[in-house]
Protein backbone atom coordinates (compact mmCIF):
# COMPACT_ATOMS: atom_id res chain seq x y z
CA UNK A 1 0.00 0.00 0.00
CA UNK A 2 3.28 2.21 0.20
CA UNK A 3 3.06 5.03 -2.70
CA UNK A 4 5.80 4.75 -4.99
CA UNK A 5 7.91 7.91 -3.56
CA UNK A 6 8.48 5.71 -0.31
CA UNK A 7 10.41 2.98 -1.74
CA UNK A 8 14.06 4.74 -1.25
CA UNK A 9 13.39 5.81 2.48
CA UNK A 10 11.73 2.66 3.23
CA UNK A 11 15.24 0.79 1.90
CA UNK A 12 17.15 2.85 3.88
CA UNK A 13 15.09 2.34 6.74
CA UNK A 14 15.28 -1.27 6.17
CA UNK A 15 19.13 -1.41 6.13
CA UNK A 16 19.19 0.62 9.24
CA UNK A 17 17.25 -1.95 10.71
CA UNK A 18 19.04 -4.98 9.82
CA UNK A 19 22.36 -3.37 10.80
CA UNK A 20 21.21 -2.52 14.22
CA UNK A 21 19.35 -6.21 14.35
CA UNK A 22 23.23 -7.61 12.76
CA UNK A 23 25.06 -5.60 15.71
CA UNK A 24 23.05 -6.80 18.73
CA UNK A 25 23.52 -10.52 17.70
CA UNK A 26 27.55 -10.50 16.66
CA UNK A 27 28.61 -8.20 19.48
CA UNK A 28 31.18 -9.78 21.53
CA UNK A 29 28.92 -10.36 24.94
CA UNK A 30 26.76 -12.42 22.98
CA UNK A 31 29.02 -15.57 22.66
CA UNK A 32 29.84 -14.99 26.23
CA UNK A 33 26.19 -15.34 26.77
CA UNK A 34 25.62 -18.42 24.22
CA UNK A 35 28.45 -20.02 26.50
CA UNK A 36 27.37 -19.60 30.00
CA UNK A 37 23.83 -20.61 28.33
CA UNK A 38 25.25 -24.04 26.90
CA UNK A 39 26.91 -24.94 30.59
CA UNK A 40 23.14 -23.95 32.20
CA UNK A 41 21.28 -26.64 29.95
CA UNK A 42 24.20 -29.26 29.44
CA UNK A 43 22.56 -31.89 31.79
CA UNK A 44 19.21 -31.47 29.77
CA UNK A 45 17.88 -33.62 27.17
CA UNK A 46 18.41 -32.51 23.68
CA UNK A 47 15.30 -32.07 23.16
CA UNK A 48 14.10 -29.95 26.05
CA UNK A 49 13.00 -26.40 24.83
CA UNK A 50 15.71 -24.35 26.63
CA UNK A 51 18.34 -26.64 25.03
CA UNK A 52 16.86 -26.52 21.79
CA UNK A 53 16.80 -22.93 22.27
CA UNK A 54 20.35 -22.20 22.76
CA UNK A 55 21.17 -24.78 20.11
CA UNK A 56 18.94 -22.62 17.59
CA UNK A 57 20.59 -19.50 18.99
CA UNK A 58 24.18 -20.53 18.64
CA UNK A 59 23.63 -21.37 15.24
CA UNK A 60 22.01 -18.58 14.59
CA UNK A 61 24.74 -16.40 15.93
CA UNK A 62 27.41 -18.86 13.91
CA UNK A 63 25.86 -17.50 10.61
CA UNK A 64 25.43 -14.01 11.10
CA UNK A 65 29.13 -13.48 12.60
CA UNK A 66 30.53 -14.68 9.26
CA UNK A 67 28.59 -11.86 7.96
CA UNK A 68 30.01 -8.12 7.33
CA UNK A 69 27.79 -5.66 9.14
CA UNK A 70 28.09 -3.82 5.12
CA UNK A 71 27.02 -7.32 3.43
CA UNK A 72 23.71 -7.61 5.74
CA UNK A 73 23.10 -3.48 5.21
CA UNK A 74 23.25 -4.03 1.67
CA UNK A 75 21.34 -6.87 1.15
CA UNK A 76 18.35 -5.36 3.10
CA UNK A 77 18.47 -2.23 1.27
CA UNK A 78 18.52 -3.75 -2.20
CA UNK A 79 16.09 -6.45 -1.63
CA UNK A 80 13.19 -3.71 -0.63
CA UNK A 81 14.35 -1.42 -3.69
CA UNK A 82 14.64 -4.61 -5.87
CA UNK A 83 11.14 -5.53 -4.96
CA UNK A 84 9.27 -2.72 -6.15
CA UNK A 85 11.31 -2.96 -9.85
CA UNK A 86 10.31 -6.29 -9.67
CA UNK A 87 6.21 -5.60 -9.59
CA UNK A 88 7.03 -3.23 -12.36
CA UNK A 89 8.83 -4.59 -14.38
CA UNK A 90 6.34 -7.82 -13.88
CA UNK A 91 3.60 -5.00 -15.40
CA UNK A 92 5.74 -4.04 -17.82
CA UNK A 93 6.89 -7.56 -18.82
CA UNK A 94 9.82 -5.76 -19.19
CA UNK A 95 13.08 -8.10 -17.73
CA UNK A 96 15.56 -5.75 -18.91
CA UNK A 97 14.53 -3.45 -16.50
CA UNK A 98 14.56 -5.79 -13.73
CA UNK A 99 17.76 -7.53 -14.89
CA UNK A 100 20.55 -4.99 -13.32
CA UNK A 101 18.56 -5.58 -10.08
CA UNK A 102 18.88 -9.21 -10.55
CA UNK A 103 22.35 -9.11 -11.39
CA UNK A 104 23.36 -7.04 -7.91
CA UNK A 105 21.23 -9.52 -6.21
CA UNK A 106 23.31 -12.46 -7.79
CA UNK A 107 25.90 -10.82 -6.90
CA UNK A 108 25.26 -9.78 -3.47
CA UNK A 109 24.13 -13.41 -2.52
CA UNK A 110 27.64 -15.12 -4.12
CA UNK A 111 29.40 -12.88 -1.67
CA UNK A 112 27.53 -13.71 1.03
CA UNK A 113 27.88 -17.97 0.00
CA UNK A 114 31.67 -17.19 0.47
CA UNK A 115 31.05 -15.75 4.05
CA UNK A 116 29.21 -18.43 4.89
CA UNK A 117 31.29 -21.26 3.25
CA UNK A 118 29.64 -24.62 2.64
CA UNK A 119 31.01 -28.51 3.12
CA UNK A 120 33.63 -29.53 0.95
CA UNK A 121 31.80 -31.84 -1.09
CA UNK A 122 29.09 -28.82 -1.68
CA UNK A 123 29.00 -25.38 -3.35
CA UNK A 124 27.91 -21.99 -3.08
CA UNK A 125 23.70 -22.38 -3.24
CA UNK A 126 23.92 -24.69 -0.36
CA UNK A 127 25.54 -21.87 1.92
CA UNK A 128 22.08 -19.61 1.11
CA UNK A 129 19.57 -23.14 0.88
CA UNK A 130 20.99 -23.36 4.64
CA UNK A 131 18.69 -20.32 5.94
CA UNK A 132 15.53 -21.81 4.48
CA UNK A 133 16.53 -25.42 5.28
CA UNK A 134 19.03 -26.02 7.85
CA UNK A 135 21.77 -29.16 5.97
CA UNK A 136 20.32 -29.13 2.85
CA UNK A 137 22.39 -29.40 -0.52
CA UNK A 138 21.90 -28.88 -4.04
CA UNK A 139 23.45 -32.58 -4.17
CA UNK A 140 21.09 -33.67 -2.17
CA UNK A 141 18.03 -32.07 -3.43
CA UNK A 142 18.85 -33.34 -7.07
CA UNK A 143 18.91 -36.86 -5.98
CA UNK A 144 15.45 -36.25 -5.15
CA UNK A 145 14.46 -34.50 -8.02
CA UNK A 146 16.04 -36.74 -11.12
CA UNK A 147 13.83 -39.98 -10.10
CA UNK A 148 10.83 -37.30 -8.52
CA UNK A 149 10.58 -35.76 -12.15
CA UNK A 150 11.11 -39.83 -14.08
CA UNK A 151 7.70 -40.43 -11.95
CA UNK A 152 5.91 -37.74 -12.45
CA UNK A 153 6.51 -37.73 -16.09
CA UNK A 154 5.26 -41.43 -16.07
CA UNK A 155 2.13 -40.04 -14.65
CA UNK A 156 1.48 -37.13 -17.11
CA UNK A 157 2.01 -39.73 -19.65
CA UNK A 158 -0.56 -41.72 -19.04
CA UNK A 159 -3.12 -39.03 -17.50
CA UNK A 160 -2.71 -37.87 -21.58
CA UNK A 161 -3.83 -40.74 -23.15
CA UNK A 162 -6.64 -40.84 -20.38
CA UNK A 163 -10.41 -42.54 -21.11
CA UNK A 164 -11.67 -39.49 -19.77
CA UNK A 165 -10.73 -35.71 -19.71
CA UNK A 166 -11.99 -33.91 -16.68
CA UNK A 167 -14.46 -30.58 -17.29
CA UNK A 168 -12.45 -27.13 -17.02
CA UNK A 169 -15.41 -25.65 -17.25
CA UNK A 170 -15.53 -24.06 -13.66
CA UNK A 171 -11.91 -22.40 -14.18
CA UNK A 172 -13.14 -20.11 -17.26
CA UNK A 173 -16.40 -19.07 -15.40
CA UNK A 174 -16.34 -15.36 -15.04
CA UNK A 175 -17.21 -14.65 -10.87
CA UNK A 176 -17.35 -10.82 -9.56
CA UNK A 177 -14.02 -10.50 -7.96
CA UNK A 178 -15.32 -8.72 -4.42
CA UNK A 179 -17.95 -11.73 -4.18
CA UNK A 180 -14.67 -13.78 -4.87
CA UNK A 181 -12.78 -12.12 -2.07
CA UNK A 182 -15.99 -12.54 0.60
CA UNK A 183 -15.61 -16.39 -0.66
CA UNK A 184 -12.48 -16.71 0.32
CA UNK A 185 -11.68 -15.14 3.13
CA UNK A 186 -15.29 -17.05 4.83
CA UNK A 187 -13.08 -20.61 3.39
CA UNK A 188 -10.13 -19.22 5.23
CA UNK A 189 -12.02 -18.55 7.93
CA UNK A 190 -13.67 -21.69 8.37
CA UNK A 191 -10.72 -23.98 8.33
CA UNK A 192 -9.52 -22.44 11.24
CA UNK A 193 -8.05 -18.88 10.21
CA UNK A 194 -8.03 -16.48 13.04
CA UNK A 195 -9.12 -12.78 11.38
CA UNK A 196 -8.91 -11.19 14.98
CA UNK A 197 -4.48 -12.24 14.62
CA UNK A 198 -4.32 -11.92 11.25
CA UNK A 199 -5.15 -10.24 7.81
CA UNK A 200 -6.10 -10.94 4.29
CA UNK A 201 -5.22 -8.86 1.51
CA UNK A 202 -4.63 -8.24 -2.17
CA UNK A 203 -0.90 -8.19 -3.78
CA UNK A 204 0.82 -8.83 -6.86
CA UNK A 205 1.83 -11.97 -5.44
CA UNK A 206 0.46 -14.23 -2.70
CA UNK A 207 1.89 -14.23 0.42
CA UNK A 208 2.42 -14.24 4.41
CA UNK A 209 4.35 -12.66 6.57
CA UNK A 210 3.90 -10.86 10.10
CA UNK A 211 6.19 -10.71 13.43
CA UNK A 212 4.61 -12.99 15.85
CA UNK A 213 1.82 -15.58 16.02
CA UNK A 214 -0.75 -12.72 16.95
CA UNK A 215 0.61 -10.38 14.12
CA UNK A 216 -0.32 -13.01 10.89
CA UNK A 217 0.16 -10.81 7.40
CA UNK A 218 -1.53 -12.88 4.12
CA UNK A 219 -2.04 -11.49 0.65
CA UNK A 220 -3.62 -13.30 -2.35
CA UNK A 221 -5.00 -12.05 -6.27
CA UNK A 222 -7.74 -12.81 -8.42
CA UNK A 223 -8.67 -13.26 -11.43
CA UNK A 224 -12.46 -12.39 -12.51
CA UNK A 225 -12.39 -15.57 -14.81
CA UNK A 226 -11.11 -18.14 -12.26
CA UNK A 227 -12.57 -17.79 -9.30
CA UNK A 228 -9.90 -21.46 -8.18
CA UNK A 229 -6.88 -19.07 -8.49
CA UNK A 230 -7.48 -17.15 -5.56
CA UNK A 231 -9.26 -19.85 -3.74
CA UNK A 232 -5.90 -22.24 -4.11
CA UNK A 233 -3.71 -19.31 -3.36
CA UNK A 234 -5.72 -18.40 -0.18
CA UNK A 235 -5.69 -21.99 0.85
CA UNK A 236 -2.00 -22.54 0.66
CA UNK A 237 -1.35 -18.72 2.48
CA UNK A 238 -4.03 -19.89 5.01
CA UNK A 239 -1.86 -23.13 5.64
CA UNK A 240 0.79 -20.93 6.38
CA UNK A 241 -0.90 -18.58 8.69
CA UNK A 242 -2.04 -21.59 10.37
CA UNK A 243 1.35 -22.73 11.45
CA UNK A 244 2.45 -19.52 12.27
CA UNK A 245 -0.96 -18.76 14.72
CA UNK A 246 0.07 -22.42 16.27
CA UNK A 247 3.54 -21.82 17.44
CA UNK A 248 3.84 -21.12 20.85
CA UNK A 249 2.88 -18.03 22.44
CA UNK A 250 4.61 -18.39 25.53
CA UNK A 251 7.77 -18.54 23.36
CA UNK A 252 7.83 -15.43 20.84
CA UNK A 253 11.20 -14.17 19.57
CA UNK A 254 12.37 -17.38 20.69
CA UNK A 255 13.87 -20.90 18.57
CA UNK A 256 11.12 -22.86 19.97
CA UNK A 257 8.38 -20.23 18.99
CA UNK A 258 9.58 -20.12 15.30
CA UNK A 259 8.82 -22.34 12.66
CA UNK A 260 11.10 -25.49 12.10
CA UNK A 261 12.25 -24.25 8.45
CA UNK A 262 10.79 -23.54 4.50
CA UNK A 263 10.30 -26.74 3.84
CA UNK A 264 7.83 -28.14 7.08
CA UNK A 265 6.17 -24.30 6.54
CA UNK A 266 5.96 -25.14 2.66
CA UNK A 267 4.33 -28.65 4.19
CA UNK A 268 1.50 -26.57 5.74
CA UNK A 269 0.81 -24.80 2.84
CA UNK A 270 0.53 -27.42 0.44
CA UNK A 271 -1.14 -29.93 3.00
CA UNK A 272 -3.98 -27.31 3.20
CA UNK A 273 -3.89 -26.59 -0.87
CA UNK A 274 -3.59 -30.37 -1.83
CA UNK A 275 -4.59 -32.66 0.50
CA UNK A 276 -7.51 -30.44 1.81
CA UNK A 277 -8.60 -27.86 -1.12
CA UNK A 278 -8.85 -30.17 -4.08
CA UNK A 279 -10.53 -33.37 -2.03
CA UNK A 280 -14.28 -34.27 -3.55
CA UNK A 281 -14.96 -33.86 0.47
CA UNK A 282 -13.65 -30.38 0.61
CA UNK A 283 -15.67 -29.34 -2.62
CA UNK A 284 -18.89 -31.28 -1.36
CA UNK A 285 -18.92 -28.43 1.25
CA UNK A 286 -18.20 -25.88 -0.03
CA UNK A 287 -20.77 -26.63 -2.94
CA UNK A 288 -23.46 -25.82 -0.65
CA UNK A 289 -21.67 -22.18 0.55
CA UNK A 290 -21.53 -20.85 -2.97
CA UNK A 291 -25.12 -19.45 -3.53
CA UNK A 292 -24.43 -17.14 -0.22
CA UNK A 293 -21.68 -15.59 -2.02
CA UNK A 294 -22.33 -16.13 -6.07
CA UNK A 295 -26.05 -16.44 -5.84
CA UNK A 296 -27.66 -19.05 -8.45
CA UNK A 297 -23.90 -18.15 -10.76
CA UNK A 298 -22.47 -21.72 -10.08
CA UNK A 299 -25.93 -23.51 -10.32
CA UNK A 300 -25.39 -25.05 -13.49
CA UNK A 301 -21.99 -26.91 -11.83
CA UNK A 302 -22.13 -30.52 -10.67
CA UNK A 303 -19.98 -31.44 -7.68
CA UNK A 304 -18.38 -33.40 -10.52
CA UNK A 305 -17.29 -30.42 -12.19
CA UNK A 306 -16.22 -28.37 -9.34
CA UNK A 307 -13.55 -31.59 -8.23
CA UNK A 308 -12.89 -31.90 -11.59
CA UNK A 309 -11.69 -27.90 -11.97
CA UNK A 310 -9.71 -28.37 -8.92
CA UNK A 311 -7.61 -31.72 -10.24
CA UNK A 312 -7.94 -31.06 -13.81
CA UNK A 313 -3.99 -31.56 -15.43
CA UNK A 314 -2.81 -29.29 -17.83
CA UNK A 315 0.58 -28.00 -18.19
CA UNK A 316 0.62 -23.94 -17.93
CA UNK A 317 3.22 -21.42 -17.37
CA UNK A 318 2.53 -20.12 -13.76
CA UNK A 319 3.48 -21.80 -11.33
CA UNK A 320 1.33 -20.54 -8.65
CA UNK A 321 -1.89 -21.83 -10.99
CA UNK A 322 0.17 -25.31 -11.47
CA UNK A 323 -1.92 -28.56 -10.71
CA UNK A 324 -1.04 -31.13 -9.00
CA UNK A 325 0.56 -32.97 -10.95
CA UNK A 326 2.88 -30.10 -12.89
CA UNK A 327 3.72 -28.08 -10.35
CA UNK A 328 6.81 -29.91 -9.09
CA UNK A 329 8.18 -29.24 -12.54
CA UNK A 330 7.68 -25.40 -12.11
CA UNK A 331 10.08 -25.81 -8.90
CA UNK A 332 12.46 -28.31 -10.44
CA UNK A 333 13.25 -25.53 -13.24
CA UNK A 334 13.82 -23.02 -10.68
CA UNK A 335 16.13 -24.88 -8.70
CA UNK A 336 18.28 -25.50 -11.55
CA UNK A 337 18.63 -21.98 -12.99
CA UNK A 338 19.08 -20.28 -9.28
CA UNK A 339 21.94 -23.16 -8.75
CA UNK A 340 23.87 -22.34 -12.20
CA UNK A 341 23.13 -18.36 -11.41
CA UNK A 342 25.04 -18.88 -8.13
CA UNK A 343 27.71 -20.95 -10.00
CA UNK A 344 28.08 -18.64 -12.51
CA UNK A 345 27.28 -21.40 -15.47
CA UNK A 346 24.30 -18.91 -16.28
CA UNK A 347 24.42 -15.09 -16.92
CA UNK A 348 21.67 -12.98 -15.52
CA UNK A 349 21.18 -11.48 -18.84
CA UNK A 350 20.46 -15.59 -20.52
CA UNK A 351 18.03 -16.19 -18.02
CA UNK A 352 15.07 -15.81 -20.43
CA UNK A 353 16.16 -17.35 -23.03
CA UNK A 354 17.13 -20.31 -20.58
CA UNK A 355 13.89 -20.02 -18.46
CA UNK A 356 11.91 -20.69 -21.92
CA UNK A 357 13.93 -23.22 -22.94
CA UNK A 358 13.20 -25.29 -20.20
CA UNK A 359 9.73 -24.85 -20.19
CA UNK A 360 9.81 -26.50 -23.39
CA UNK A 361 11.89 -29.33 -22.36
CA UNK A 362 9.89 -29.51 -18.67
CA UNK A 363 6.35 -28.94 -19.93
CA UNK A 364 6.06 -28.90 -23.35
CA UNK A 365 5.07 -25.38 -23.38
CA UNK A 366 6.08 -21.66 -25.21
CA UNK A 367 6.65 -18.87 -23.09
CA UNK A 368 5.04 -15.96 -24.87
CA UNK A 369 6.30 -13.25 -22.66
CA UNK A 370 8.55 -12.33 -19.31
CA UNK A 371 5.58 -11.94 -17.27
CA UNK A 372 4.35 -15.26 -17.71
CA UNK A 373 8.13 -16.25 -17.82
CA UNK A 374 11.32 -15.21 -15.80
CA UNK A 375 9.07 -12.69 -14.37
CA UNK A 376 6.42 -14.44 -12.60
CA UNK A 377 7.93 -14.72 -8.94
CA UNK A 378 8.67 -12.57 -6.01
CA UNK A 379 11.71 -14.57 -3.97
CA UNK A 380 14.70 -13.54 -6.51
CA UNK A 381 13.60 -10.16 -5.94
CA UNK A 382 13.81 -10.32 -2.02
CA UNK A 383 17.45 -12.00 -2.54
CA UNK A 384 15.75 -15.43 -1.56
CA UNK A 385 17.86 -17.99 -3.55
CA UNK A 386 17.81 -21.33 -2.16
CA UNK A 387 14.00 -21.38 -1.13
CA UNK A 388 12.73 -23.01 -4.36
CA UNK A 389 13.13 -26.39 -3.41
CA UNK A 390 11.60 -26.14 -0.16
CA UNK A 391 8.05 -26.07 -1.99
CA UNK A 392 8.63 -29.74 -3.11
CA UNK A 393 10.04 -30.91 0.08
CA UNK A 394 7.15 -29.78 1.65
CA UNK A 395 4.83 -31.27 -0.71
CA UNK A 396 6.53 -34.55 -0.15
CA UNK A 397 6.36 -34.49 3.63
CA UNK A 398 2.97 -32.88 3.23
CA UNK A 399 1.67 -35.77 1.31
CA UNK A 400 3.35 -38.21 4.23
CA UNK A 401 1.85 -36.20 6.69
CA UNK A 402 -1.75 -36.41 5.86
CA UNK A 403 -1.33 -40.02 5.28
CA UNK A 404 -0.76 -40.27 9.14
CA UNK A 405 -3.24 -37.93 10.24
CA UNK A 406 -5.97 -40.16 8.01
CA UNK A 407 -5.02 -42.81 9.77
CA UNK A 408 -4.86 -41.41 13.16
CA UNK A 409 -8.18 -39.44 12.50
CA UNK A 410 -11.09 -42.21 11.42
CA UNK A 411 -13.06 -40.36 9.03
CA UNK A 412 -10.72 -37.36 8.54
CA UNK A 413 -11.77 -36.62 5.11
CA UNK A 414 -15.42 -37.34 5.61
CA UNK A 415 -15.05 -34.56 8.34
CA UNK A 416 -14.46 -31.85 5.41
CA UNK A 417 -17.65 -32.61 3.41
CA UNK A 418 -19.30 -30.92 6.83
CA UNK A 419 -16.96 -28.17 7.34
CA UNK A 420 -15.19 -30.25 10.34
CA UNK A 421 -11.21 -29.02 9.28
CA UNK A 422 -10.08 -28.57 13.50
CA UNK A 423 -9.68 -32.12 14.04
CA UNK A 424 -6.93 -31.98 11.09
CA UNK A 425 -5.84 -28.76 12.18
CA UNK A 426 -5.53 -29.72 16.50
CA UNK A 427 -3.51 -32.68 14.72
CA UNK A 428 -1.26 -30.80 13.12
CA UNK A 429 -0.81 -28.41 16.25
CA UNK A 430 0.29 -31.05 18.32
CA UNK A 431 2.41 -33.14 15.82
CA UNK A 432 4.24 -29.78 13.63
CA UNK A 433 3.43 -26.19 14.82
CA UNK A 434 4.17 -27.27 18.94
CA UNK A 435 7.64 -28.64 18.19
CA UNK A 436 8.80 -25.09 17.30
CA UNK A 437 12.85 -25.62 15.82
CA UNK A 438 13.12 -28.80 17.87
CA UNK A 439 13.62 -30.95 15.05
CA UNK A 440 15.15 -30.56 11.76
CA UNK A 441 13.11 -31.80 8.74
CA UNK A 442 14.03 -35.47 8.36
CA UNK A 443 14.00 -36.08 12.09
CA UNK A 444 10.25 -34.22 12.07
CA UNK A 445 9.04 -36.37 9.49
CA UNK A 446 10.60 -39.77 11.39
CA UNK A 447 8.99 -38.69 14.61
CA UNK A 448 5.30 -38.27 13.53
CA UNK A 449 5.27 -40.61 10.35
CA UNK A 450 7.37 -43.52 11.55
CA UNK A 451 9.07 -43.28 7.91
CA UNK A 452 12.30 -41.14 6.62
CA UNK A 453 10.77 -38.55 3.83
CA UNK A 454 9.63 -40.41 0.91
CA UNK A 455 8.00 -39.53 -2.37
CA UNK A 456 5.82 -42.65 -2.47
CA UNK A 457 2.89 -40.89 -0.26
CA UNK A 458 2.99 -38.26 -2.82
CA UNK A 459 2.64 -40.83 -5.78
CA UNK A 460 0.05 -42.45 -3.92
CA UNK A 461 -2.03 -39.68 -3.50
CA UNK A 462 -1.65 -38.45 -7.08
CA UNK A 463 -2.07 -41.82 -8.32
CA UNK A 464 -5.36 -42.27 -6.37
CA UNK A 465 -6.76 -39.12 -7.37
CA UNK A 466 -5.64 -38.69 -10.81
CA UNK A 467 -6.15 -41.59 -12.50
CA UNK A 468 -9.46 -42.51 -11.55
CA UNK A 469 -10.78 -39.14 -12.72
CA UNK A 470 -9.04 -39.69 -15.92
CA UNK A 471 -11.04 -43.25 -16.52
CA UNK A 472 -8.10 -45.15 -15.78
CA UNK A 473 -8.79 -46.80 -12.83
Amino acid sequence: MMPEGGVAWRASQLAHLARLAHQALTCAEMGDLIAAAQTEVAALEETHPDRVNVREIERDWQKATKLPESLVSELAELSSTAMHEWAAARKASDFKRFQPWLEKTVALNQRKAECLGWPSDGEGWDALADSYEPGLQASQVQRVFDPLRKRLQGLLDRLQGGKRKPSNAFNEHPLNIADQERFVRFVSKSVGFDFSRGRLDRSTHPFCGGSHCSDVRMTTRYLETCVLDALGSTMHETGHGLYEQGLDANRIGLPMGEAAGLSVHESQSRLWENQVGRSKPFWAWCQRQLPAFFGDACDRFSLQDLVDGANVVEPGLIRVEADEGTYNMHVMIRFQLERSLIKGDLKVADLPGVWNRMYKEYLGLVVPDDRRGCLQDVHWSMGAIGYFPTYTLGTLLAAQLFEKARADLPGLEEGFSKGEFQPLLKWLRTHVHAEGRRFRLDDLCRKVTGQPLSADPLMRHLEGKLLPLYGLA
